[in-house]
């Protein structure tokens, strides 16, 4: 099956290697780009270098990339949203925790009564999630976030009329998104919050995964194994 996956036109992947490996092919679409600033990353660097986070959370690959070369090491302790996050965080000699849920949604519960009283770090994209602000607040914790980079539209229209499926991985990259060709495709989200997004456009996603892309492969495997 060939799959189009959505991917900022900036973020490294390897997700041909990846959906190889599982049985099917993949073309790239860039609904999204993004656009560091880079006052915001030099503020959260500065922050981090000089000891003021307990915990910093990244709640995706892209900011990582840009500001792990730059972080001291063991200065605190480094939650990652995902594989793919830590996967990079490691590449810089960065140790990271992966949430058990690949989902914003698991922070807290995951470090439970730890968060009281720390201070935590959040180098993000430029969109809102009160909810995980209220949550970090909530458990008596105070979040520090920086809006490192802005998601824009890119304003192509991609046609996607030669393959299988379509996957999101994000909210944004389902909203944003003008495809062409794409009725009668399998619709793919790659986890609960982008399967909410699609939901409230009236579109059901045919597969929903666990955040990552190992795991929406495999659970579109196992829904292609039960059609």
């Amino acid at each position: 099956m060939k799959i189009a996956i959505t991917r900022l036109a900036e973020k490294e992947c390897q997700d041909a290697e990846m959906c190889a490996s599982f049985g099917h092919e993949s073309c790239i679409i860039s609904p999204l780009a993004a656009v560091l600033d880079i006052k915001e990353i030099a503020a959260f660097l500065s922050a981090y270098n000089s000891g003021l986070f307990d915990a910093v959370f990244f709640t995706s690959a892209y900011p990582a990339e840009k500001a792990a070369p730059k972080m001291q090491r063991g200065i605190c302790r480094i939650i990652a949203v995902g594989p793919k996050t830590a996967e990079i965080l490691a590449r810089y000699g960065h140790e990271a925790e992966v949430l058990p849920q690949f989902t914003s949604k698991a922070f807290v519960p995951y470090l439970q009564d730890w968060i009281a009283g720390k201070r935590i770090g959040i180098p993000r994209a430029a969109v809102e999630n009160k909810a995980l602000i209220d949550e970090i607040t909530a458990a008596g914790a105070v979040p520090f976030e920086f809006r490192c980079y802005a998601l824009q539209a890119g304003g192509d229209v991609w046609d996607v009329s030669d393959a299988d499926a379509v996957l999101f991985t994000s909210a944004r990259s389902f909203t944003d998104a003008v495809l062409l060709g794409h009725e009668g495709k399998l619709l793919i989200a790659v986890g609960e919050m982008t399967a909410e997004a699609m939901r409230n456009k009236g579109v059901n996603p045919d597969v929903v995964g666990d955040g990552s892309l190992a795991g929406t492969l495999a659970a579109l495997n196992q829904h292609l194994k039960i059609k």
